[in-house]
């Protein structure tokens, strides 16, 4: 998001998400450590791929908020992400009210954020442009997890990347929970800031865990001052497409699965 007068991105790992202790890292040998990296950056590969064959509603909301926290400026769209009859993905957007930001405005960064960064996969193929280091263990509504920070080597012209941590489930290995926020390479003359986020997964279909709400209440710092944001974006109604994916890892897990934090009610 860029001020509408100005725009320098942070590139900084985010500060640990309120009651966040980072444990003792030293339960697991660096060997145990690497082979569960490649076995859920592997397992991620399979989601990314099985997500391509679902369809599912996408509902993404921006406020800006007064001094008394209160919505002042709004962006709002619903997209179905569907196929068309040849079989073809794309997007239909179901509903985009006139926007009434004033305060700031949305860039391509923060769309490629939107599609990518924000329900963050960190496959096989993508894991070696990362540091990935262990934190410990951590239980998410009783999910016990291993926990990860995550931050780009090297940041390409034009791409965007996730920086923060990510939460794997210890049973599945897969990514349950991230929180971060989106980075890249900083362009000269501009003041792009970017809001922490959280996004929780859930499994659908007894195997895969996909992003189903994301949450930014964060501060950005521009320049020219600060400007306090909220943003959410849902991922609903995910339905599979005719596919020939096979699933071949791990067994359905039971008990509880993530839950997500309660949405505030949009003024």
């Amino acid at each position: 998001m860029k001020h509408l007068f100005a725009c320098l991105m942070l590139l900084a790992l985010p500060a640990l998400p309120q009651g966040f202790r980072e444990a003792a890292a030293s339960d697991l040998s660096d060997t145990r450590i690497q082979e569960i990296i490649t076995r859920f950056a592997t397992n991620e590969a399979n989601f990314a791929k099985a997500r391509e064959a679902y369809t599912y509603r996408q509902t993404a909301r921006v406020q800006v908020l007064d001094a008394g926290g209160r919505a002042a400026e709004r962006y709002e769209i619903v997209s179905d992400i569907i196929f068309t009859s040849d079989g073809k993905r794309t997007e239909r957007v179901v509903r985009a009210p006139v926007s009434t930001l004033q305060s700031i405005q949305l860039t391509p960064e923060d769309e490629q954020d939107l599609r990518s960064v924000q329900p963050f996969v960190l496959t096989i193929n993508d894991i070696d442009k990362y540091y990935v280091r262990y934190l410990g263990r951590e239980k998410l509504d009783e999910i016990p997890c291993f926990a990860f920070a995550v931050r780009p080597k090297k940041m390409e012209p034009g791409q965007r990347y996730f920086a923060g941590i990510v939460w794997v489930d210890d049973k599945d290995l897969q990514i349950v929970k991230s929180y971060g926020r989106g980075v890249g390479v900083k362009k000269k003359g501009f003041d792009n800031q970017f809001p922490k986020f959280e996004t929780y997964r859930e499994q659908i279909d007894g195997k895969f865990w996909f992003p189903t709400y994301t949450i930014a209440n964060d501060t950005l710092h521009f320049e020219s001052g600060p400007v306090r944001i909220r943003m959410t974006v849902k991922y609903e109604d995910y339905k599979q497409f005719g596919t020939d994916i096979k699933i071949t890892f791990g067994d359905p897990v039971t008990g509880e699965t993530g839950k997500k934090p309660e949405e505030k009610k949009q003024p």
